[in-house]
């Protein structure tokens, strides 16, 4: 059963594609429902919306990592963590970090 906050969230951005936080929902709604390819794609909407949503990031790393795009994951990671530090969001650089932490070596 798809989640119920999908629909409305896609309500709200056909009047104002702008709204990150939306945006955010939107994509972390798809997570729960493990759709992480349409995950990614909300999440990258909504970094792209507000650059400095280190959340969002964390987000979108989180799902490419599910979806086994490692490379992606990686640079997601590596820009995040630079964000998140820049706006002192400590406990996202720590996850961030986590993440990257724990994928497998570059060939």
């Amino acid at each position: 059963m798809a989640n119920r906050r999908i629909e409305p969230l896609k309500k709200v951005l056909a009047i104002d594609p702008n709204d990150e936080v939306a945006w955010f929902g939107l994509g972390k709604a798809y997570m729960e429902d493990e759709n992480f390819d349409e995950a990614a794609k909300a999440l990258q909407q909504c970094v792209t919306v507000k650059p400095t949503y280190s959340a969002a990031y964390y987000a979108l790393a989180q799902s490419l990592h599910k979806l086994g795009r490692i490379d992606e994951c990686r640079t997601v990671c590596a820009t995040a963590i630079d964000v998140s530090t820049k706006n002192g969001d400590m406990m996202v650089t720590k996850n961030l970090e986590l993440l990257q932490s724990s994928l497998p070596a570059k060939n």
